[in-house]
């Protein structure tokens, strides 16, 4: 029986994974003393957030950006929402904004994303059933979007979140029907990487942490394209987790990811106080739960092996821009999911990340 390269490094990932405590409580810690420190420079790993060009007019924002991390995910001007215009010219100022600022700032650039099955804009929408048509649209767009940035960006995630919410299927989408299943996820890779041979490749999705189902078709995706050649060269898990999300289910599914030996990007982590709505507990628990997720994603990916911690990112600067907020995600606007406090100011879970990347 051929053993797949998950079974393989299953047994090494575990071990290191006991090398020390997860989730420990900030309770149990000394907190650091002083200014604020920047958490890139406590950091044995890219540490990133997300940001929209537009928030660097807001000057906290920008200056909390650039002092602390080294990595910036693109929040949405480098997907086809932004780039795709009605009449199919493609426009990059918002993109372009933020490679400069991240050059300014000696920041990398994980751009997100190629291709989203919930990123139809109308002048794709039209080739919808004429193959031919799609496919010389779909190749100029990537060719033309991942070389644009063709060593400007770290990384691309070129395919975003493949596989459904119930978890045992891969999505039917605009790209799927005339490209293939395995066709349009082939298709995008091997373009971005002919456009841009030194960008690391990713595909990312989410709610990894809660739904083994969802994570097994997730990572036999992946291990299926690695084992046709396919150009990836990492794998994104987004981690938008919630305070009731039980103790060790991060570890375990960090651990899973990394069993395929490819570097592993901690890609939109935030923690919500409010899951599905609803106020469970007094304030300071939902807070010391956050604080104890945060600890514990942390913990949990500095036991993987160093060469496959491509980064962690924080999605988001302040609680005030936070996509949680927004009540037509189906967000709270008194949840308080990140580091910084709507004025910028560093909350406790901010030092309890900071003792977790000191280590």
């Amino acid at each position: 029986m051929r053993l797949s390269r998950r079974a393989l490094l299953a047994s090494t990932l575990a071990l290191a994974a006991c090398d020390r405590p997860i989730g420990a409580t900030a309770a149990a810690q000394t907190p650091l003393k002083g200014s604020a420190p920047a958490l890139r420079d406590l950091a044995p790993y890219p540490f990133g957030t997300q940001l929209i060009s537009t928030e660097l007019d807001t000057p906290i924002i920008a200056e909390l950006a650039a002092r602390h991390f080294d990595q910036v995910n693109t929040g949405f001007e480098l997907k086809m929402e932004y780039i795709v215009q009605q009449d199919g010219r493609l426009r990059f100022e918002g993109g372009d904004r933020l490679a400069a600022f991240c050059r300014a700032n000696g920041q990398a650039i994980h751009a997100h994303t190629l291709v989203w099955y919930a990123d139809t804009p109308d002048w794709f929408a039209r080739l919808d059933g004429s193959r031919r048509a799609m496919e010389a649209a779909y190749d100029g767009y990537v060719r033309e979007v991942a070389g644009r940035y063709a060593g400007r960006v770290r990384a691309w995630d070129v395919v975003n979140e493949p596989v459904t919410d119930e978890g045992s299927d891969l999505r039917d989408s605009l790209w799927s029907r005339n490209l293939g299943q395995d066709g349009h996820f082939i298709r995008a890779f091997e373009l971005a990487h002919e456009a841009d041979p030194n960008a690391i490749l990713f595909t990312n999705d989410y709610n990894l942490e809660s739904n083994p189902t969802k994570r097994r078709t997730f990572l036999n995706l992946v291990e299926r394209m690695m084992n046709r050649g396919v150009p990836i060269g990492g794998i994104g898990t987004q981690c938008h987790v919630s305070v009731d999300l039980p103790a060790g289910a991060l570890t375990t599914a960090l651990r899973d990811i990394a069993s395929l030996g490819l570097p592993v990007h901690v890609s939109e982590f935030d923690c919500s106080l409010v899951p599905d709505g609803i106020f469970r507990g007094s304030q300071r628990e939902r807070e010391a739960d956050q604080i104890r997720l945060y600890e514990e994603a942390l913990e949990s990916y500095a036991a993987l092996p160093a060469r496959q911690q491509y980064g962690f990112t924080v999605w988001g600067v302040r609680d005030a821009e936070s996509w949680l907020r927004r009540t037509d995600y189906g967000g709270d606007p008194s949840d308080r999911p990140l580091l910084f406090d709507d004025l910028g100011q560093p909350k406790p879970v901010f030092w309890a990340v900071a003792e977790a990347l000191r280590g």
